[in-house]
C-alpha cells in the first residue's frame, strides 16, 4: 500500500512540474512587459532578450511585438538611448514587428499591432537617414534611407534620397542602383534621368550617356533639355541633317527658344544657307536680345557681306571698276556700319572675347573710325599680356 502511494505521489510532482517550466518561460515577457510599463526599459531589454532565444516564447508573435515595443522606446528615449550603438534600435524594432507580422499575419492581434507600428519606424529611419545627411555621414544616411525603404518597399522617397547620398560620397555605382532601382518601381522624373546622364558625363561613358538620353527622351519626348542634349550628340557626331531635324522639332516644342533659333541659324551657316541663317539670328535676338551667339553672328553675316563686296570691287579691272566699282563699295560700307551695333552689343555681353574685339577693331578702321579702332587694338593687347 505504501509503495503504491509513493509511486502517484511521484507522479503527481512530475505532472505538476511541467506547468511551471512553461510559466517560468512566459514570466520573462510578462516581466518585460511589467518592467516596460515601469519605464525599466533596460531590465525589459534584459527579459524580452532572454524570451527570444528560448524555444517556449521565441515562437510567439507577442514576444516579438513586446521586444519591437521595447526598442523602440529604447529608441526614442535620450537616458536609454545612449545604451544602444547607432542604428541598433531601429533595426531591433524593425526586425521584431517583421517577425511579429511573420508569426501573426496582418490581420492577428499582435500583427495588426506590428503593422502601424511599422509607419512610426518609417518616420524615425527617414527623419534619421537626413539627420546624417545633414552632417555629412553619408555612409550611415544611406543606410537609415535603406531601412526605410525596407520598412516601406513600395515608398520612392527614401530611395530617390539614398541615391542623392550616394552621389554625395561620389558613389556613381551605389547612386545607379537606387536610381536604377526607381526605374523598377515605374518611377519617373526629369531630375532622376538628368541624374543619371550628368553621372555617365562626369565618368566619361558615352555608351551608358546614349542609352539613358534615349530612355530620357521615351519617357520626356518633349523636354527641351533632353532634345538639345539630343541635338549636341548629332552635331558633335557629324550628323547634320539629322540634328536639324531634331532642332525642327525642338523648336516647334519650345517655340520661344532664342537659343535653339541661334543654333540653327548656325546650323544654316554650315550648309550656306545665309537666308535661312540670317532669319534665324533675327529672330533668337528678337526673343532675346541678350543672346550673345545670336548678335554676334548677325554682326558676322553683315561683316561677311561687306566683306564680300568689296573683294568684287577689288578684282575689278580699272574700267568695270569706273563703271560699278563704287557701288559695291558703298555697299560694303552699308553692311560694315550694319555690323557694327550687333558687334557692339556682343561686346557688351561678353566684354573680353577676343572674337568680337578682333572683328570690331577692323570693322571700325575700314569705317574710318580710328579712335575706337586704337581703344579696341589697345584692349586686345591688354588681353595677351
Amino acid at each position: 500500500m505504501k509503495k503504491t502511494f509513493l509511486t502517484i505521489a511521484a507522479a503527481t510532482v512530475l505532472v505538476a512540474g511541467l506547468p511551471s517550466v512553461v510559466l517560468a518561460q512566459n514570466a520573462a515577457v510578462t516581466n518585460a512587459i511589467l518592467n516596460q510599463r515601469s519605464g525599466l526599459l533596460d531590465k525589459a531589454r534584459t527579459d524580452i532578450d532572454k524570451a527570444i532565444v528560448n524555444d517556449k516564447t521565441s515562437g510567439k508573435a507577442k514576444t516579438w511585438y513586446t521586444r519591437g515595443e521595447i526598442y523602440q522606446g529604447m529608441m526614442e528615449s535620450p537616458i536609454y538611448g545612449k545604451q544602444l550603438q547607432p542604428g541598433e534600435g531601429l533595426q531591433k524594432a524593425f526586425e521584431s514587428y517583421n517577425k511579429a507580422i511573420e508569426l501573426d499575419s496582418k490581420t492577428g492581434e499582435f500583427g495588426k499591432q506590428a503593422v502601424a507600428k511599422m509607419d512610426n519606424l518609417y518616420g524615425a529611419a527617414f527623419n534619421e537617414a537626413v539627420a546624417s545627411y545633414n552632417a555629412k555621414e553619408y555612409d550611415k544616411a544611406i543606410a537609415s534611407y535603406k531601412l526605410a525603404s525596407t520598412i516601406k518597399p513600395q515608398d520612392t522617397t527614401a530611395v530617390l534620397y539614398s541615391a542623392y547620398a550616394s552621389e554625395a560620397k561620389q558613389d556613381y555605382a551605389g547612386a545607379k542602383a537606387s536610381y536604377d532601382q526607381l526605374l523598377g518601381m515605374n518611377y519617373k522624373s526629369v531630375t532622376l534621368y538628368t541624374r543619371l546622364l550628368q553621372m555617365a558625363k562626369l565618368q566619361n561613358d558615352n555608351a551608358e550617356a546614349a542609352k539613358v538620353l534615349k530612355q530620357a527622351l521615351a519617357a520626356y519626348p518633349n523636354n527641351k533639355a533632353f532634345m538639345l542634349e539630343d541635338l549636341n550628340v548629332a552635331l558633335a557626331s557629324g550628323r547634320g541633317e539629322e540634328a536639324l531635324g531634331k532642332i525642327n522639332k525642338a523648336i516647334e516644342a519650345d517655340p520661344s527658344n532664342s537659343n535653339l533659333y541661334a543654333v540653327r541659324g548656325s546650323m544654316y551657316d554650315q550648309q550656306k544657307k545665309s537666308d535661312l541663317a540670317l532669319a534665324d539670328y533675327r529672330k533668337a535676338v528678337e526673343l532675346d536680345p541678350n543672346n550673345f551667339d545670336a548678335q554676334f553672328n548677325l554682326g558676322v553675316y553683315n561683316y561677311n557681306r561687306a566683306a564680300d563686296s568689296y573683294t568684287k570691287a577689288s578684282k575689278m579691272d580699272l574700267k568695270t571698276y569706273q563703271v560699278s566699282g563704287k557701288k559695291f563699295e558703298a555697299e560694303g560700307k552699308k553692311y560694315f556700319e550694319a555690323s557694327v551695333p550687333y558687334f557692339e552689343k556682343a561686346l557688351q555681353l561678353q566684354p573680353d572675347d577676343r572674337n568680337t574685339l578682333t572683328s570690331l577693331q577692323k570693322v571700325y578702321f575700314r569705317l574710318g573710325r580710328n579712335a575706337d579702332s586704337e581703344r579696341l587694338n589697345a584692349k586686345l593687347k591688354s588681353l595677351t599680356k
